[in-house]
C-alpha cells in the first residue's frame, strides 16, 4: 500500500452507503456503534466495532468495565487515542498501552483476558477515548494459537503525507516501511490524521474490502460529504480511494481480503457453525482457554 499522485490513473472507490455509529452506552462509558447497525451486519472480514469516548473521567474514578471475558476465532485490534488501557490475558500476556498506542490480540481457539483502566488512571481520572474493532479469521485459522502485541506509541511508524498530515502504519507496508504487526491475513491497518484541505489518495487493491471510519472532524470520499462518526462503505471494484478534508480529521483506515465464509456468532466466539459455537462454550465452561484472576 502506497500514497499515490492525485494525478494517477488509478481508479476511486466509491461510496455504497455510510454508517452512523449508533449510541449505546456501556454503563457511565460513552460507547458508539457503527458495525453491526441497522444497515449492515458485517463488512468481510471487518465484523465489529465500538467507539468508547471522548469523554473525561474524574478523579477516584471505576475505569472500564471490561473485566475477564473470552474469545474464540477472531482478532481484536484496540486503538488507545486518549487515556491508557491495561490488558491481562490468559496466554500470560500483561502490558500498559498508553495514548497513540494499539493492541491487536488473536484470540485464535481461545482466550480469556481483561481490558480495564490501569492504577493510574483510577485514581487520577482524565481523558479517555478508546476503540475497539474485530477482524474475523477464516476457518483455517479459527484454531491458531492465541498472540498478543501491545504497541506503545512510538513503536509505531508514521508516514508524512504529501498534503500534510499522518499515516500512523500499524500493520503492511506503506512507502517503503512496514509495519509492526504481522497480520496472520495479510491485512492493512492505519490511522490518519488529516488537517483541514489536506487531500490525499490512498492504495486499496481492487477486490479487498476497505475499512474507513471517521472517528472525529469531516472529510469528503471521492467527492461525497462524511461526517464524524460514520463508516464509510466503499465498492471493491477501485484500487484507490480519495479523500479530502473538510476541517482536521481523524481516521481509520485499512483494508483486507474477504473470507466469504458462513459467519455463526454467539457473544465472544464468531465461528462458522452453530456446532462450533457449541464447541467453544463447552471448552470456555471446561476451563479449556485458560483462567485469569478477578
Amino acid at each position: 500500500m502506497s500514497a499515490l499522485d492525485p494525478a494517477s490513473t488509478a481508479r476511486s472507490r466509491r461510496i455504497v452507503a455510510l454508517h452512523p455509529a449508533i449510541r449505546d452506552d456501556i454503563g457511565d462509558l460513552t460507547t458508539r456503534r457503527p458495525l453491526p447497525g441497522p444497515g449492515i451486519d458485517q463488512l468481510d472480514p471487518f465484523l465489529f466495532l465500538n467507539h468508547h469516548g471522548p469523554q473525561v473521567y474524574p478523579a477516584g474514578n471505576r475505569g472500564l468495565p471490561f473485566g475477564p471475558h473470552p474469545h474464540r476465532g477472531f482478532e481484536t485490534v484496540t486503538f488507545i487515542l486518549e487515556g491508557s488501557l491495561a490488558h491481562a490475558d490468559s496466554a500470560d500476556h500483561q502490558s500498559v498501552i498508553h495514548a497513540g498506542g494499539v493492541q491487536w490480540m488473536t484470540a485464535g481457539s481461545g482466550i480469556v483476558h481483561a481490558e480495564i483502566s490501569p492504577s493510574e488512571f483510577l485514581r487520577e481520572g482524565g481523558p479517555l477515548e478508546i476503540l475497539q474493532l474485530w477482524i474475523n479469521l477464516p476457518a483455517r485459522l479459527k484454531m491458531s494459537e492465541p498472540r498478543y502485541t501491545g504497541l506503545q506509541r512510538a513503536a509505531i511508524p508514521t508516514i508524512a503525507l504529501a498534503g500534510g498530515g499522518e499515516l500512523n502504519l500499524i500493520a503492511g507496508e506503506c512507502e517503503g516501511q512496514r509495519g509492526p504487526v504481522e497480520s496472520l491475513t495479510d491485512v492493512f491497518m492505519s490511522t490518519l490524521r488529516l488537517p483541514a484541505g489536506a487531500s490525499h489518495t490512498l492504495s486499496a487493491p481492487a477486490g479487498r474490502q476497505v475499512f474507513l471510519y471517521v472517528v472525529g472532524g469531516e472529510i469528503a470520499v471521492a467527492g461525497q460529504a462524511v461526517k464524524s462518526r460514520h463508516l464509510v462503505e466503499l465498492d471493491r471494484a477501485g484500487d484507490a480511494v480519495e479523500l479530502e478534508a473538510s476541517d482536521d480529521a481523524r481516521l481509520i483506515f485499512g483494508h483486507a481480503e474477504v473470507i466469504d465464509e458462513p459467519v455463526v456468532s454467539h457473544g465472544p466466539f464468531v465461528m462458522n457453525t452453530r456446532e462450533e459455537i457449541a464447541a467453544a462454550i463447552d471448552d470456555y465452561q471446561a476451563g479449556r482457554f485458560g483462567g485469569l484472576a478477578q
